[in-house]
C-alpha cells in the first residue's frame, strides 16, 4: 500500500518504523512544526520528523490543516492508499479523512469506547484500571468515534507508570497497525460501530490535576502518581513550596489525621484516606534536586507536620 502518515511523539514512531520496515510504501510524514524545548528554547523536530529524516521520506509540517488546502493538495498528489494517523495532534477535516480509497485508520491508546480524547494512557492509570490497550479505529470528524477495526489489550501492572505503559503501548499498536493494514487489504476486518453510551473521556491534562488530595486512599493517590508521573507530576505543598512526588508505595496506618507527616525517621510516611498512608520513595521539592527520600532526609527534615 502506499501509505501517508500523520504523528508526531515518540508514541507513533514504532508504527512508523514498522511500515517502513514492512512491504508498505510510507510516500510522505505529516507532523507538527518544530517546537523549542528545555530552559533554552532549543527548536527542537518531533521525533516522528526525525525518525522519517533518517530514512530519507519526505516531511510535511503545516501549522493547520483546516485554514486552507495546502495539506489538502499534497496529500491529492500524492495519492496515497490510506491515511495511517498516531497521535497527531490535530482533527483533521472531511476533506483529508476521504482524501484516500481507504480513507483514514487511527492508532489510539485505550480500548475504545472508553477513554476517547488526548490522554488515554494516563487517566487510565489515574482511574486505577486494571487493563487497557490499543485500538484500531477508522477516523470520522468526532473525537476517537470511528468504527473499531481491530483491539490489542494489555494489562497494567501494580507498579506500571504512564512512561512504562506508553512503551508497553507503542509497541503493541505497531503490531497492530500491520495486522489492520494486512487484513483491510485481505477484507477480513468487519467495522464495529463504537456504543457511545459507554464512553468515557480522557481530557488534556492540566497543572491542577496533579494536586494531591490526602483525604483519598493511598491506592487512589499511588495511581494518581503513577499516571502523571510525567506531567505534570502529583504533587503537594509543604513550607509554601511544590514538593513533587515521583514514586511512593501504599502502606496501613490507623494514626494521624489525611496529610499528616507520621514519620521522618529514615522514611516520610504520609496519612492518607481511611486507614492507609503512602511511604515517599522518590521526590523534588521545590528549588532542589529530584532524590530519594532517604537522600533528601540525610540533608534535611521536612519542617512541617502536615501536607497540604
Amino acid at each position: 500500500m502506499k501509505i501517508v502518515f500523520m504523528g508526531t511523539p515518540d508514541f507513533a514512531v514504532p508504527c512508523l518504523e514498522s511500515l517502513i520496515k514492512s512491504n508498505h510504501n510510507v510516500a510522505a510524514v505529516f507532523t507538527q512544526p518544530d517546537k523549542p524545548v528545555g530552559r533554552k528554547h532549543i527548536l527542537t523536530a518531533p521525533p516522528v520528523k526525525q525518525c522519517a529524516q533518517q530514512y530519507g521520506i519526505p516531511v510535511y509540517q503545516p501549522e493547520s490543516v483546516k485554514k486552507d488546502d495546502t495539506a489538502l493538495n499534497i496529500i491529492k498528489e500524492i495519492a496515497p492508499d490510506i491515511i495511517v494517523v498516531v497521535a497527531y495532534g490535530k482533527l483533521l477535516p472531511n476533506e483529508i479523512l476521504t482524501a484516500a480509497p481507504l480513507g483514514c485508520i487511527n492508532i489510539h491508546a485505550s480500548l475504545l469506547p472508553k477513554y476517547r480524547g488526548a490522554s488515554p494512557v494516563q487517566w487510565a492509570i489515574v482511574c486505577g484500571e486494571k487493563t487497557t490497550g490499543v485500538t484500531a479505529m477508522r477516523l470520522d470528524e468526532g473525537m476517537d468515534t470511528g468504527d473499531i477495526l481491530q483491539m490489542s489489550e494489555c494489562e497494567i501492572g501494580e507498579r506500571d507508570t504512564a512512561i512504562d505503559m506508553f512503551d508497553k503501548l507503542s509497541a503493541l499498536g505497531a503490531k497492530l497497525l500491520c495486522d489492520t493494514l494486512l487484513g483491510l487489504r485481505n477484507g477480513t476486518i468487519t467495522p464495529i460501530k463504537q456504543d457511545s453510551s459507554i464512553a468515557t473521556y480522557a481530557p488534556i491534562i492540566e497543572k491542577q490535576d496533579g494536586q494531591i488530595d490526602f483525604t483519598k486512599s493511598a491506592h487512589e493517590i499511588s495511581c494518581l502518581i503513577r499516571g502523571l508521573v510525567i506531567w505534570p507530576v502529583a504533587h503537594t505543598y509543604v513550607e509554601g513550596k511544590r514538593l513533587k512526588i515521583y514514586a511512593a508505595d501504599e502502606v496501613c496506618c490507623e494514626k494521624g489525621e489525611c496529610g499528616d507527616i507520621i514519620t521522618q525517621d529514615g522514611e516520610i510516611i504520609v496519612k492518607c484516606g481511611g486507614n492507609t498512608a503512602i511511604r515517599i520513595t522518590d521526590l523534588q521539592l521545590e528549588g532542589s534536586k529530584r532524590m530519594s527520600a532517604k537522600d533528601f532526609l540525610n540533608g534535611r527534615r521536612l519542617n512541617a507536620e502536615h501536607l497540604q
